[in-house]
């Protein structure tokens, strides 16, 4: 196995959709670090080539789930993946907002409905909890913003059927609050190396009232550069102090929304392959090349 020679692990319909991989590439040769663009899913690879594994854009993992894991497992005897894969199994399944929820990370309220149990009377107490206007039907196991849907409460049929349609394909819904401060303010993504903060953006609201799921691979985004206040850098180190594994993990992604009281809550950790936004900050690339210098050392 070479000492040095890494993968940038990608998916075929994400390649050309990937903007952080042109500013990665041009890192990785500025450092020296060998590198090849991969498909997780290329039958051909020998995975024991390259001295790590660093999943950037395996963005159709979402729909062929069971098939990826017993990738990653195939993959991580032969090279060290990055995340590893006990991370990749607990991040690709939004229940682990459940867990951070337990650890005390300040996380949108989340509630999951499970095929075979009745999704129309879990729904209507979903809607009891919570006095909010609007609410979200989407997959546990998603991504992109795939299959996911923002309803008022008057749709609470239309909402059920969204979430029948998910059950009966053998997937879990999870239901939400839409915290509508995200309309003015949007997202806010913290990005970490090593453990350490690296840079935000802000991201616009993507689930437009009146709007269907997308149907592409990830709905349009966009996305500015963003200095995050105090309180969400202190919401997003306390998400990353309760992941159970061993850390700092190599990348994470915290995103938080701001709620009806203006405090910061997790919407999704993001560490399996998240996009790391190189372009929107200056040195970005470069920070996350020499992270990759350090795990190759």
């Amino acid at each position: 196995m070479s000492n040095t020679r890494i993968a940038l692990v990608t998916a075929a319909a994400a390649r050309d959709l990937d903007e952080d991989l042109p500013p990665l590439v041009a890192a990785l040769d500025e450092a020296g670090i060998a590198h090849d663009i991969v498909d997780w899913d290329d039958a051909r690879l020998d995975w024991s080539r390259y001295a790590l594994a660093v999943l950037r854009s395996t963005w159709d993992y979402t729909t062929r789930l069971h098939e990826f894991l017993d990738w990653a497992e195939r993959a991580s005897r032969a090279t060290r993946l990055l995340n590893p894969l006990d991370v990749i199994r607990w991040n690709t399944d939004k229940h682990y907002l459940g867990d951070l929820a337990r650890a005390g990370v300040a996380t949108v309220a989340s509630h999951f409905v499970e095929p075979g149990e009745d999704a129309g009377a879990l729904i209507d107490r979903f809607l009891h909890k919570h006095a909010m206007g609007e609410f979200v039907v989407k997959p546990s196991v998603g991504a992109g913003s795939r299959d996911a849907q923002r309803y008022e409460r008057e749709e609470r049929d239309a909402a059920l059927a969204h979430a029948r349609r998910l059950l009966d394909a053998g997937r879990s819904v999870l239901l939400q609050p839409y915290l509508d401060r995200v309309d003015a303010h949007g997202e806010t993504a913290l990005i970490h190396f090593d453990g350490e903060f690296s840079h935000a953006i802000r991201k616009g609201p993507l689930l437009r009232r009146g709007e269907g799921p997308t149907r592409a691979l990830f709905a349009g985004e966009h996305i500015t550069p963003r200095t995050p206040g105090a309180d969400e850098l202190r919401v997003a180190q306390d998400a990353l102090a309760a992941i159970a594994f061993d850390t700092p993990l190599l990348y994470a992604r915290v995103d938080l929304i701001r709620d009806g009281a203006d405090k910061p809550c997790v919407l999704e950790l993001e560490l399996t392959e998240p996009s790391l936004f190189f372009a929107h900050a200056d040195g970005a690339a470069q920070r996350f090349a020499r992270a990759l210098a350090r795990r190759l050392a």
